[in-house]
């Protein structure tokens, strides 16, 4: 649909002159009819009401250099629902990051939102660690860990501690090297041996899930997705 310029009531007969004057365009744009409807005078709008907008409008310029603003605490106000085909015990397929394709136990649901899972680490190598319910798939297999005891495992428990150091020319390299030599620290390795000793057993209870955990899960020609029953 194309737009038409609206012409003016009042032609022009010479650059500045109308052809109506004053008086006959009173009566021709009917502002008569807005004085009768108003108590014969014209309706004055609320000066404060109109500053009240013109204050809330955006400035005309903006700074040349940006302007720092404190960033949001990561703080989860309404962690999400957890989908009805997970519950603790549930097998799940990992879909990314580096463990894309593993199999691993469903423990339970963290105060984030996040879900708390381990592959056992003995049987397929996916340490205890923390993923996003939307990058994961639930199957219809599931073991019974009622007997395992989570509740020491929350947010909190894989924070990292961070300490700052200035890094100068000489300190480059050496903290490259600090880096590769990171290790999980003790008390980590202890809680992974300690869940996998309960766990394990209770997997190889149930004829051939330890091979089904073990192997990684992905999708050959001609496998249709929409139609897998997991």
């Amino acid at each position: 649909m194309v737009k038409t310029l609206r012409a003016s009531r009042n032609k022009e007969v010479v650059r500045g002159v109308g052809r109506y004057g004053r008086s006959k365009m009173y009566h021709k744009r009917g502002l008569w009819a807005i004085k009768d409807k108003n108590g014969g005078s014209f309706p004055v709008h609320d000066k404060a009401a109109v500053a009240e907008v013109a204050a809330v409008r955006a400035p005309k310029f903006y700074p040349a250099d940006d302007v720092p603003k404190p960033l949001h605490k990561n703080k989860v106000i309404n962690p999400p629902k957890l989908r009805s085909s997970i519950s603790p015990g549930t097998i799940l397929i990992l879909l990314a990051g580096h463990f894309k394709g593993k199999r691993v136990v469903f423990l339970k649901q963290l105060e984030s939102g996040l879900l708390l899972v381990t592959g056992p680490f003995k049987v397929n190598g996916v340490p205890l660690k923390r993923v996003n319910q939307a990058y994961v798939i639930a199957t219809s297999t599931k073991v019974d860990i009622s007997a395992l005891d989570v509740v020491k495992y929350s947010d909190g428990y894989f924070k990292r501690e961070v300490t700052k150091k200035k890094k100068g020319e000489s300190q480059f390299f050496e903290a490259e090297k600090e880096e590769e030599e990171k290790t999980l620290p003790l008390e980590k390795i202890e809680d992974q041996k300690v869940l996998d000793a309960k766990l394990v057993p209770i997997i190889e209870a149930v004829p051939e899930l330890k091979s089904y955990l073990s192997a990684r899960f992905g999708l050959k020609s001609g496998v249709k997705p929409h139609e897998l029953v997991f």
